[in-house]
């Protein structure tokens, strides 16, 4: 918790993406999206210092996308890296932020499905993000 949030954010997607290998294809370095007209081709594999770095691009992107919520822009943010600003910009987590209303934990921990099916391993990820991440108040 002595690190910055933002970094925080970075350790907690490295660590759940892990280092994407090119049997991945298309996504790359700790989970990028490889989107038409980029320039990288089918089979590379990023370094680490590479994907660190697109990484963080990535999170400041979508840090931008959200930057007028604030304090939350952050966890905003990571949902999109993970599930895509479409997602997010339709949940009920933004509606409910939107609204002023913070008490979103139960909506942050249904974004844990994979191919339609509860994943553990997901909803593992979004306690910790929502944990480390969330600047709120408590839950009652």
């Amino acid at each position: 918790m002595e690190l910055p949030p933002f970094e925080r954010a970075v350790l907690i997607i490295k660590h759940y993406e892990t280092l994407h290998q090119p049997k991945h294809w298309p996504y790359i370095g700790y989970g990028h999206l490889v989107l038409p007209g980029e320039s990288y081709k089918k089979g590379c594999q990023l370094t680490e210092k590479e994907a660190d770095r697109l990484l963080r691009k990535d999170l400041l992107k979508f840090l931008s996308y959200y930057k007028s919520y604030g304090e939350d822009s952050l966890i905003l943010a990571v949902l999109a890296y993970n599930c895509g600003p479409g997602k997010v910009n339709e949940s009920s987590v933004l509606q409910k932020l939107q609204s002023g209303n913070r008490n979103i934990l139960k909506d942050y921990l249904s974004y844990c499905h994979y191919k339609g099916k509860f994943h553990l391993g997901l909803y593992r990820r979004r306690y910790v993000e929502y944990h480390l991440l969330y600047n709120k108040f408590p839950d009652y």
